[in-house]
């Protein structure tokens, strides 16, 4: 399809111009460009108490300086100028993973030391400062208007390639400079950023606070948990990044937040700065549909297979318990995320919201014959390119995934199969060398549970989208018949005696040996599975060749019918969202408050995992010792608002109107998963941590009132000034 030239311009001011306010999102709804806060209208009225360039300042100084970006994915944000980061229990869960041992699970106990001198090292750790954020969407999308498939990213890709490299020529040492196209091209923004690459674990509680609840109260509300740790940067003495090393010094960050114990009530103004991960908020109603129907059952399908396997394994093996508990922690919570995301897109009826609007600019464009020159065919385009390419859609989820890596001989075997190649004398030796170095430390067991994971969800495939590598093995079988022999087939890959580096090694000789079902039938399944795995690929491959334009095009027009500039998707740059401190209501007359206490996490409390409150807490607790941390008769632990957050947000700061930390987003609730397609106001919460019972837990039972006093805190009783 092609842009009018007209509307190009437009949108291009639409985006540009400061002055145009954002109306496209809902009341709290949207996850804005840090250079846009002062375009969202009725901010002070809503109770930002400070100027929009205090939290996003181009020239410097604003409070987006202090939130920085985990190197795993999370947010996390310095609280001290000695480079001290406040993030997740479970954003530090790796580091504490990594420096235990069977003797000492640090995830168990909790982390604390007396001073800088006994910080360890949070192994693999690096954070990320945004310094600057500039809106070069003219600049990106300059001579692509008029052009489709492989010429239009290119055009990108070229315009993406020049701009980095001359900004990259400018920028100061030791940043980097990353421009992003968003939404398909409507926008693309200029980051740069600096890197830190010594970071340490200062202080962490137990696992029945950082975890209290575990799984069973994942994305669940009322919630208990004191999902919190805290981290310190450390640079080279000079303050350039450096890997860790005894000799390097705090980091001194420019900008750090002060933290305010004065507390929360409903209805209270607060706002969010984070790096929110991705969502897709303006996709067509196929796209919501094959997400809902398709990619998100088999996600979470999958997700449980690879969480039950890693757990089995750990029954036996303490040291393996240890070293896979981050793995089974983060499969628990995406299956949570894609089970939950899909039973919600159902409940909530997304799609057809989706068509309803989808039938409102359809109207729309038929009222005009300008518009019907635009944008007349753009929706049964999407609904074409879709339909064409979701024939299998079932089926190529399946063979594109599969194998993954948790399969290395399976993957080491279609490796062979997909190159299709005899090696010389000379290459021999070193592809020998890298199939070895693949199977080095697998886990057997689990690669045969995987294997056949994804054997039933072959055999379950429905009519029509059968995988012929799979029917051909196992069609002559039935029910457990055929669940016996797909276990055989499994356990001859990965525990049988016959693959090992040498035998993969063989498929690349000579293809004329003599039959053996150990080795013919795996590699005629392999074979079967390239010519799938090479199916799917042109269909996507056709498929993204026409997405892209169409939904940019779908996207301009409907910016173009409510007279307003959307706000990007989020892609895991640093954004901006609001809202106010609100309890819900799940089900009719089911009204919940926004607040728990520690009051709640004792009535909670069985005294077994995940639900076993330590017994100091409950000290603390019946002797009211809460120091200037308390509210009432007890200790606030978590609250709800409605801001506007997805994964990627997880120990971002949540803030006051006054731009002082109050809590630490960790979760969202159940009824608002299916969030990275759409956000229901009324529904939708973030759960965050308050900073009290961050303080409280640290100084009071973590006995480390050293890392409390090296920040600034304001508000409460006995408030610590310091200079920032």
């Amino acid at each position: 399809m092609r842009k009018n030239a007209a509307v190009s311009l437009m949108l291009l001011c639409a985006v540009m111009i400061g002055s145009v306010q954002f109306a496209f999102a809902r009341v709290d709804e949207g996850m804005y460009m840090p250079d846009k806060i002062g375009t969202i209208a009725g901010l002070k009225k809503r109770g930002l108490k400070i100027k929009p360039e205090e939290l996003y300042n181009p020239a410097g100084g604003g409070l987006s300086e202090a939130v920085v970006r985990l190197s795993i994915g999370c947010t996390a944000e310095f609280v001290s100028s000695e480079g001290l980061i406040l993030t997740n229990h479970h954003c530090g869960f790796d580091a504490l993973v990594s420096a235990s041992t069977p003797q000492n699970d640090l995830v168990e106990t909790g982390f604390r030391t007396t001073g800088k001198g006994g910080e360890i090292p949070a192994k693999g750790y690096s954070v990320f400062i945004t310094e600057r954020v500039e809106d070069v969407t003219s600049k990106v999308v300059q001579g692509t208007e008029n052009l489709t498939g492989e010429a239009r990213a290119a055009a990108f890709k070229k315009n993406v390639d020049e701009l980095t490299a001359a900004e990259q020529a400018k920028a100061p040492k030791g940043s980097t400079i990353r421009v992003q196209v968003m939404n398909n091209g409507f926008f693309a923004y200029l980051f740069q950023t600096r890197q830190i690459e010594d970071i340490r674990v200062v202080y962490a509680p137990p696992r029945n606070i950082g975890i209290f609840g575990g799984d069973p109260d994942n994305f669940e509300w009322t919630r208990h948990t004191g999902d919190f740790t805290f981290l310190r940067a450390y640079t080279a003495p000079d303050g350039s990044s450096a890997k860790y090393s005894a000799g390097n010094v705090p980091y001194k960050p420019k900008k750090f937040l002060t933290v305010n114990v004065g507390g929360l009530k409903e209805d209270d103004f607060v706002f969010v700065m984070g790096y929110p991960g991705g969502t897709t908020r303006y996709r067509e109603s196929q796209s919501i549909e094959y997400a809902r129907d398709a990619n998100f059952p088999f996600l979470s399908s999958w997700l449980a297979a690879r969480s039950n396997a890693l757990r089995e394994i750990g029954k036996t093996d303490e040291a393996k318990r240890i070293e896979f508990q981050s793995d089974i922690a983060s499969f628990d919570n995406s299956f949570k995320v894609f089970d939950g995301g899909g039973r919600r897109l159902h409940q909530a009826d997304v799609v057809a919201k989706r068509q309803a609007q989808e039938a409102q600019f359809t109207a729309w464009v038929a009222a005009s014959p300008d518009r019907q020159k635009k944008y007349g065919t753009v929706l049964s385009d999407l609904a074409a390119a879709s339909a064409e390419s979701n024939k299998f859609a079932k089926r190529d989820i399946l063979v594109r995934r599969m194998p993954d890596g948790t399969m290395p001989i399976f993957l080491s075997i279609v490796q062979a199969v997909a190159e299709g190649k005899m090696l010389n004398d000379a290459e021999k030796p070193k592809k020998l060398a890298d199939i070895q170095k693949t199977l080095t430390d697998r886990e057997p067991f689990y690669e045969r549970e995987m294997i056949k994971f994804y054997l039933k969800q072959f055999a379950d495939l429905p009519e029509g989208q059968k995988f012929e590598g799979a029917e051909n093995l196992f069609k002559a079988f039935e029910g457990s018949g055929r669940r016996a022999a797909e276990d055989a087939f499994a356990e001859n890959v990965a525990q049988g005696s016959y693959w090992t580096a040498d035998t993969v090694a063989a498929l690349y000789g000579p293809q004329t040996m003599e039959f053996k079902p150990e080795r013919d039938n795996v590699t005629g399944f392999a074979r079967a599975l390239v010519a799938a795995k090479t199916e799917a690929a042109g269909r996507a491959a056709a498929f993204a060749s026409k997405i892209d334009r169409l939904r940019l095009l779908y996207q301009q027009g409907m910016a173009e019918m409510r007279g307003t500039t959307p706000y990007p998707d989020a892609n895991s740059t640093l954004r901006f969202s609001y809202g106010n401190v609100k309890g819900y209501t799940p089900r009719e007359a089911e009204y919940r408050s926004p607040f728990t206490t520690m009051k709640g996490m004792w009535e909670k409390d069985t005294g077994i995992n995940p639900f076993d409150m330590p017994q100091k807490l409950k000290d603390l607790q019946k002797a009211r010792d809460f120091g200037r941390y308390g509210q009432g008769d007890s200790v606030v632990v978590n609250f709800l608002s409605t801001t506007d957050i997805i994964g990627g947000n997880s120990g971002s700061p949540i803030l006051n109107g006054s731009g002082e930390q109050v809590g630490l987003c960790f979760d969202g609730n159940y009824e608002g998963l299916g969030n990275d397609f759409y956000y229901d106001p009324n529904v939708n919460r973030t759960i965050s941590v308050d900073i009290r019972y961050v303080l409280f837990v640290t100084e009071k039972f973590g006995d480390a009132k050293w890392v409390v006093d090296e920040m600034k805190v304001v508000g409460g009783a006995k408030a610590k000034a310091a200079g920032n």
